[in-house]
């Protein structure tokens, strides 16, 4: 089945303007979840948020969101005002800079996207994923999408272009908040240790030579109680009134 574009963008920087589609690079649908049900009955649970001062359930209408400076001390925010403190989301990605891909540590990797050249883009396009594979580059910009601004980084796999969302400075600690016990490494000890991984090193990651063995053993778990028929039928609650 062909992949399906989520969204649309235009790359940009200087002159140059590139459209593009964009498509998710990993598949959340193959990750298993569970419901919560009642023992009793097998039926959905539905969730309640219960006021922890009054011990009422309090419906949506009647939330308002807030922010914890102190402890138990909250200062609260309308919708509008969130919302007018949110990033402004643009179709654009914003190229600021391009740097040597192993200048970026894998630490501040975060979600990625592939993109592909809209209608009239494929030259533009290619260019430009020739150009970073020759110049053993990548470029760093600007994107905003639902409220919030990402960095992220364009680099080559093979003919696309992906998309990766990095991580802001801030938001990674530094390895200088792990302490490490000092220890003294002997030279033959340290010969020994290359010796071992020479033994198991290979040319390159191959990720299909990896699976996830708990979701295989999850889903035939599953699969022999769909057969066995334990299986529960939710039935659908009757609608109340919050009036």
């Amino acid at each position: 089945m062909a992949a399906r574009s989520i969204g649309t963008l235009t790359i940009s920087f200087g002159l140059v303007a590139i459209p593009v589609k964009m498509y998710s690079a990993t598949q959340s649908s193959n990750a298993i979840s569970f419901n919560l049900l009642h023992k009793g009955c097998g039926s959905r649970l539905k969730q309640q948020y219960i006021c922890a001062k009054e011990g009422t359930i309090v419906e949506r209408d009647q939330m308002v969101k807030g922010y914890e400076f102190a402890k138990d001390q909250y200062v609260q925010f309308t919708p509008e005002e969130i919302k007018a403190l949110e990033e402004a989301g643009t179709h654009a990605i914003d190229i600021s800079e391009f740097v040597p891909i192993e200048s970026i540590d894998p630490v501040y990797f975060d979600k990625t996207y592939y993109l592909a050249p809209d209608k009239g883009a494929a030259k533009p396009y290619t260019l430009l994923t020739e150009a970073l594979k020759d110049s053993k580059r990548c470029a760093i910009g600007r994107w905003a999408a639902r409220g919030k601004a990402y960095l992220v980084v364009l680099r080559p796999i093979g003919d696309v272009l992906a998309m990766q969302q990095l991580h802001f400075a801030a938001d990674v600690r530094s390895v200088e908040e792990i302490e490490i016990p000092k220890a003294d490494v002997k030279p033959a000890e340290l010969k020994l240790a290359r010796q071992l991984i020479d033994q198991q090193t290979a040319p390159a990651f191959e990720p299909t030579a990896y699976t996830d063995d708990v979701r295989a053993r999850i889903q035939a778990e599953i699969q022999k109680k769909v057969e066995g028929q334990e299986i529960s039928v939710s039935e659908a609650a009757p609608e109340t009134g919050t009036g």
